[in-house]
């Protein structure tokens, strides 16, 4: 069955390009080129995937990405962005996009990218199909709590909600309780590759989650670095 991907971009080579691409390839694209219409016509259709520009014309990219999360957590959302620093992959999948790729871009890269979501959403996206609801959906540790499902949090400044790909790092991290979990395995696990452009993005994580949950985020107690190697989750 064609996938339904929603196309927002505002360069109109650029749109046309795409589009037709991902045509070539059998999908069913919608495209618009502002963050009105993308919102609209995400509240109206069903879509299997977004790409999303972040400077497009009125609600900006970003905003828009916000906008679809507090209504779909699970769809995936890739970011097509002129932006490249690392601050800004790292803002993108903070608002919880699933992947950002940088403008200019290879066109297989994309396909493939694309094909990677697609795939993965398929296999398993919905949190519970992973996670039968009353089983493993969740877990507290300190005076902290998670919801996997729902990706409600409660931390050291009160209950907030986690984003997708904080929800998938976080999970990972308390499944290997008290083992170091690779920087490899982090990346291959919640972002599907091998190798990530920007691997700071997964200390940016991580000082998000001592933000989140530790009384002294200098000194935490929960979320340990193993210089060199990657991450654990420390609870004894």
């Amino acid at each position: 069955m064609p996938k339904r991907i929603l196309l927002v971009e505002d360069e109109a080579s650029l749109h046309e390009l795409l589009k037709l691409n991902l045509e070539i390839d059998g999908n069913k694209v919608i495209g618009v080129k502002d963050g009105e219409s993308a919102i609209k016509k995400f509240k109206e259709e069903q879509f299997d995937l977004i790409i999303l520009d972040v400077m497009i014309p009125g609600i900006n990219g970003l905003n828009v990405c916000e906008s679809i999360r507090l209504k779909d957590r699970n769809v995936p959302i890739l970011f097509l962005s002129a932006k490249s620093r690392p601050e800004d992959r790292v803002e993108g999948l903070k608002k919880g996009a699933d992947d950002y790729l940088t403008k200019p871009f290879n066109l297989e890269e994309l396909q493939l990218r694309i094909n990677n979501l697609l795939t993965r959403n398929y296999k398993g996206s919905n949190v519970s199909a992973a996670y039968p609801t009353g089983q493993n959906t969740e877990y507290s540790f300190g005076l902290n709590y998670v919801n996997f499902e729902t990706h409600e949090a409660k931390g050291v400044n009160g209950v907030f909600l986690l984003t997708k790909k904080e929800v998938m790092l976080l999970r990972l991290l308390i499944e290997h309780k008290n083992e170091i979990v690779s920087r490899e395995k982090i990346l291959q696990t919640v972002w599907g590759y091998s190798v990530y452009p920007a691997t700071r993005t997964i200390d940016n994580f991580i000082l998000s989650f001592r933000k989140y949950f530790e009384l002294d985020p200098k000194h935490p107690k929960f979320i340990i670095s193993i210089r060199g190697v990657g991450y654990m989750f420390e609870e004894r």
